[in-house]
């Protein structure tokens, strides 16, 4: 019966091309993870179905141009890894760094602890240490460092890497805690130092950092783990007069500085501060992202505000997971099923309820990358890449999912189907690549494409309902039509030479 139902769909395409001699058929591939159990897997026969799916690509229209997409590098990902065997270490770093695996592109790391840390700890321990002269990343070299320095030997096309704080040591703020608090200002330019010594340590240890965001949840987080709060006037003086100026003098005017990096829905008065004028948007690259405002809201109002208010800076989504939520351990179809729950569904105040509901684990991922590659986002930061059965370490007890879980008493690893579903965008969609405006004919569908670098065009669609559909996708008036089954994520890959 496949074979049959693939003979007609191929029959189908040679009789729309027979009937119009300017329609000719196109080589293409198409990679699946599904809910029925297809993780990345090449489909060569595909049904008919009853609804069909008209798209058409428009490669003359390019929008954004992608910066990449990855995970972060942390403490507790890089302790775990230290406690499984060489082989599951190794088989890790491959599955997400080499070109047969997910190949990562952009990945994100924490300055000082964070709360997927094993304690607080600051590389400026000493009180008073205005010239930070006792500057160190000691804590690092046991893990954080050894896991960069393993995924950068596995990657062949090499990834870049943007660093964020929690917080400064509790002895250069306000409330002097880990928690909460505000730089004071007499320490605006020690911290801002404290951003160019780290390019330092971290260079002389053979890793290059791409740039930084300047606070991670600027806003706080609840005061629950390491925060340290900036008013969007205030983050963009800090950069205007001390960050931007202080790698400038260092010779480190050419890293990235990303501002506000936390939820949409506080975009515009962070942009509108952050661009307010030539001066302050002399610093500023980009601006940073999270998702945690809904499990199912990408906001796009909000990131085509941010996009036309700075069109030629970065706009990367630098932090998402399926948060206050302990993984499920080898079960594939939870990942599928409208069980997971966020920190939003126990404490988001009561107007704000209906955007945290449960919700399928694969459902948030794969529909927040592809709403933002169609608003103008150009990059997309997964958070830790792996986690244990817990959901931690994590000295707060804030349990997350990763998409790579480990249980290192048994030295098992489990490849969660969102590993497949970031691979599907991070393994086809290289960095420079396009984006390029399209049509879609069934708003039930979601589609975004992206022409890379080496001419290739790739098309994710995610399909998150249970009716399987046909597709017919047409570029530069060449056709081809294939399906996509209920509750899948493909990505289709059309090669530059026809």
């Amino acid at each position: 019966m496949k074979n049959l139902n693939y003979i007609v769909v191929l029959l189908t395409a040679l009789l729309i091309s027979s009937c119009n001699n300017k329609v000719e058929k196109m080589n293409f591939e198409v990679f699946e993870t599904s809910e029925s159990g297809n993780k990345l897997t090449k489909i060569t026969e595909f049904k008919t179905h009853d609804s069909v799916a008209n798209i058409t690509l428009k490669p003359a229209e390019t929008l954004q141009t992608i910066s990449g997409f990855g995970g972060a590098f942390t403490e507790s990902s890089a302790y775990l890894l230290n406690k499984l065997s060489k082989k599951n270490r190794d088989t890790i770093i491959q599955a997400y760094f080499a070109k047969n695996g997910a190949n990562y592109s952009l990945t994100r790391t924490h300055m000082n602890s964070c709360d997927f840390s094993l304690t607080n700890y600051s590389y400026s321990p000493v009180e008073g240490d205005k010239n930070l002269e006792h500057f160190t990343v000691e804590e690092d070299k046991d893990d954080l460092i050894p896991m960069i320095k393993d995924a950068l030997a596995v990657s062949e096309d090499g990834f870049n890497i943007f660093a964020s704080p929690w917080t400064a040591a509790p002895w250069m703020k306000d409330n002097n805690n880990w928690v909460g608090g505000k730089l004071l200002t007499e320490y605006y330019d020690t911290w801002a130092l404290f951003f160019s010594k780290y390019l330092d340590a971290y260079k002389a240890e053979g890793i290059e950092i791409w740039g930084f965001t300047v606070e991670n949840e600027p806003h706080g987080n609840g005061n629950n783990w390491e925060s340290m709060h900036f008013s969007p006037k205030e983050m963009t003086d800090f950069v205007e007069f001390h960050l931007g100026p202080k790698l400038e003098e260092d010779g480190y005017g050419d890293k990235i500085i990303l501002g506000y990096d936390q939820n949409r829905a506080g975009l515009k008065e962070w942009v509108d501060e952050m661009y307010r004028d030539e001066a302050s948007s002399k610093y500023f690259h980009g601006t940073a992202i999270h998702w945690y405002e809904s499990t199912y809201d990408y906001f796009p109002e909000a990131l085509q505000y941010a996009h036309n208010k700075a069109p030629n800076k970065y706009l990367i989504e630098t932090e998402g997971c399926i948060d206050s939520q302990v993984p499920v351990w080898q079960d594939d179809a939870w990942y599928w099923k409208k069980e997971a729950t966020d920190w939003g569904w126990d404490w988001a105040p009561e107007e704000q309820k209906h955007l945290h509901p449960k919700y399928a684990p694969v459902n948030r991922y794969a529909r927040d990358i592809i709403g933002c590659l169609n608003n103008w986002v150009d990059g997309w930061v997964d958070w830790n890449m792996v986690l244990d059965k817990q959901g931690g370490p994590n000295w707060f007890k804030n349990w997350c999912v990763a998409p790579v879980i480990v249980d290192p008493e048994k030295d098992e690893v489990y490849f969660t189907p969102l590993y497949y579903t970031m691979a599907h965008f991070s393994k086809y969609i290289r960095p420079n690549a396009k984006v390029i405006a399209h049509d879609n004919s069934d708003d039930t569908l979601m589609v975004t494409a992206a022409q890379n670098p080496d001419g290739s065009i790739a098309v994710v669609l995610f399909n998150e309902f249970e009716t399987p559909k046909s597709i017919s996708l047409t570029v530069n008036e060449k056709i081809v039509s294939f399906s996509i089954d209920a509750q899948a994520l493909q990505t289709v890959l059309i090669p530059s030479k026809q």
